[in-house]
C-alpha cells in the first residue's frame, strides 16, 4: 500500500463515499478507510488536559498512515468546516508527539516551534460543497484550507493537492457521473506515480505540548 484513502462522510450512500470508491477503483492498490466504520470516541473527553486511551481502531489508523506515502482525504463541506466525525478522527489520531511536536525555543524563549512528524508523505483532498467552486476562494475556502494547511500540512504532509466539487445541490446525474470519472482519473494518475516508501517517523519524543498535558494530568489527578 502506498496510498491511504480516508472517507470522512458519515453516510455510505453519499457522493463523497462514491468519490472515494471511484478514486479507489482507479488506484486499487490503495487502502480505503471509512471513518464511519471505526469504533472510537470522537470527542476529546478531557480536552487537552488529560491523555485518552487509544482504541484499537485509532492505533490501526496510525499504522496505516505510517505505512502510506500518500494520504487522500474525501470530505464534504459543512458550515465551512468538515463533519464532526472526521474532525474527531483528526483529534484522536493526529495527536501531539505522534503527528507533530513543539520543539523548545532557544534561549529559554516562551512557546515552541512546531515540527510535523509525518513528513515524506504527499496529500490529496477531494472536497464537496453546495457553494459553487468558483465562489469558494472569494468566500474563504475555509474547509479546504484548514485540511491542506492546518491539518495535513501542519503535520508535515506536503504537497497537498485539492480538487473541489462545488454546487452539489444543483448538479445533474450527468455532472455527478463526470465527477466520479474525474475521481477515478485522479486515482489512476496517482497509481502511475510510484512514490518511495515513507521514511520512518522520527522517534516519538515528548513535546512541549505533551509535557503540558502531563503537568495538567498531575495537577488534576483525582479530580
Amino acid at each position: 500500500m502506498t496510498t491511504l484513502i480516508i472517507d470522512g462522510h458519515p453516510n455510505p450512500d453519499s457522493l463523497c463515499a462514491a468519490l472515494a470508491r471511484s478514486y479507489h477503483a482507479g488506484n486499487p492498490d490503495a487502502m480505503l478507510l471509512a471513518v464511519r466504520d471505526l469504533d472510537f470516541a470522537a470527542d476529546l473527553a478531557h480536552g487537552m488536559t488529560r491523555t485518552q486511551r487509544d482504541e484499537p481502531d485509532v492505533l490501526r489508523a496510525r499504522e496505516l498512515i505510517e505505512g502510506a506515502a500518500r494520504i487522500v482525504v474525501v470530505t464534504p463541506t459543512w458550515w465551512s468546516s468538515i463533519p464532526p466525525m472526521l474532525k474527531g478522527f483528526f483529534d484522536r489520531v493526529f495527536t501531539p508527539g505522534w503527528a507533530y511536536r513543539y520543539n523548545k525555543l532557544p534561549l529559554g524563549l516562551p512557546g515552541g516551534a512546531p515540527e510535523g512528524l509525518l513528513s515524506g508523505r504527499r496529500g490529496r483532498v477531494l472536497i464537496t460543497s453546495d457553494t459553487p467552486a468558483w465562489l469558494l476562494r472569494p468566500t474563504g475556502d475555509h474547509a479546504a484550507r484548514m485540511l491542506k494547511n492546518h491539518v495535513l500540512g501542519f503535520c508535515g504532509i506536503a504537497p497537498v493537492r485539492v480538487t473541489r466539487f462545488g454546487g452539489v445541490r444543483w448538479t445533474t446525474p450527468e455532472q455527478r457521473q463526470a465527477w466520479l470519472d474525474r475521481a477515478m482519473e485522479l486515482g489512476q494518475a496517482d497509481a502511475a506515480r510510484q512514490l518511495p516508501a515513507p521514511a520512518p517517523k522520527p522517534q516519538a519524543m515528548p513535546s512541549a505540548d505533551v509535557e503540558q498535558v502531563s503537568a495538567l494530568e498531575a495537577q488534576h489527578a483525582g479530580v
